[in-house]
């Protein structure tokens, strides 16, 4: 298969491929008579983090934590309420007359992989015709864009003699992701947003499918933001790791920091919840309990508080700030904070 090529690289590999600054977004909830807003639901709360040339940032939490919101809007799926996207330097806006990159440019550099492998395919459609869609969109002639989708077939382990003329429904879910992530190359990305790609699928397969995105990543250069809720799949290609709890940011770091030097008592708490095979180091007790407060009414200050152990008067008066660990590595939790006010203040990630 030829090299494809992608859009230059403008700032060199010192700038963040993708930066975010207290990007917002809540969801009304309408009710009474004439439909006004009755509440406000804030699914993403004013996160701000960056995506490096080349790497692999996991994105983890519980259900309901905004991730999936988070990659819609990172897609432009959704608008964010409040916030800015600055990609290559660049500033995501709504047209080329904004001053910044046009949401069509964008979207040709940024693509996604979606969890439920046949809702996202159009299940009229050969599979080769799926895959040369978007080429075809952006102005590639029906015969390149063709070629084009062969070649990905090819790339993604799927014979073109074999599999092009099939539809979706002719394929299992495993071909089906393989089929996703062929047209989410289609259009040479430079980022690729995987939300939940391997959830539903049989471990055996799972374990392909992750193979397949590191060899993809390292031949076409791309850089991924992975979402996930299984802890064990997100060490096994992240570089680093964001946590999420309640539509924030909880933790941030390498993910060698993530795993074994966790800073957050809700990183501690994901992390224990993992199954073992050592009878030794199987707990009796949860190490978290109770549902995550209501995203409509957050608790005051740390929103962890009312589920977290520690917790004590400052939790509640105010919110934490970053906690710089060293190394790229930030917690945002008063007792990783030294002079906060917490009486462990600076003393748990020791």
């Amino acid at each position: 298969m030829r090299p494809m090529t992608s859009s230059p690289d403008r700032g060199g590999p010192a700038q963040p491929l993708l930066l975010l600054n207290g990007l917002k977004k809540h969801f009304p909830i309408r009710g009474g008579l004439f439909g006004a807003a009755v509440a406000t639901v804030r699914a993403v709360d004013g996160i701000s983090f960056s995506v490096q040339k080349g790497e692999t940032l996991g994105i983890v939490g519980e259900s309901g934590c905004g991730k999936s919101t988070t990659a819609r809007l990172l897609m432009r799926l959704l608008e964010p309420d409040a916030g800015s996207m600055v990609f290559d330097g660049e500033a995501v806006g709504q047209s080329a007359g904004t001053g910044g990159l046009a949401l069509r440019d964008y979207r040709r550099q940024v693509q996604m992989v979606f969890q439920d492998s046949y809702a996202s395919l159009n299940p009229r459609l050969p599979i080769q015709d799926t895959i040369a869609f978007a080429p075809r969109v952006h102005g590639l002639g029906a015969r390149e864009a063709r070629e084009r989708a062969h070649e990905l077939l090819e790339a993604v382990g799927l014979a073109p003699a074999q599999f092009a003329r099939r539809y979706p429904h002719e394929l299992s879910g495993g071909q089906r992701q393989r089929i996703n992530i062929a047209r989410a190359l289609a259009l040479q990305p430079r980022l690729v947003l995987l939300d939940e790609p391997v959830s539903a699928l049989d471990k055996s397969v799972e374990a392909q499918v992750l193979n397949l995105l590191l060899d993809l990543k390292e031949k076409f250069g791309l850089t991924y933001v992975f979402i996930s809720h299984d802890l064990n799949v997100v060490q096994y290609i992240s570089d680093r790791v964001l946590v999420m709890y309640l539509g924030q940011v909880a933790e941030q770091g390498p993910v060698e920091a993530i795993y074994s030097r966790p800073a957050h008592p809700y990183t501690r708490a994901l992390l224990a919840s993992r199954p073992s095979m050592d009878p030794a180091k199987r707990r009796t007790e949860p190490p978290l309990t109770g549902d995550p407060p209501n995203p409509i009414n957050p608790p005051s200050g740390c929103r962890f508080r009312t589920r977290c152990p520690f917790a004590e008067a400052v939790c509640a008066e105010r919110a934490p700030v970053a906690a710089d660990l060293g190394g790229g590595h930030e917690a945002f939790c008063h007792m990783a904070l030294p002079g906060s006010g917490h009486s462990q203040a600076g003393r748990l990630a020791a």
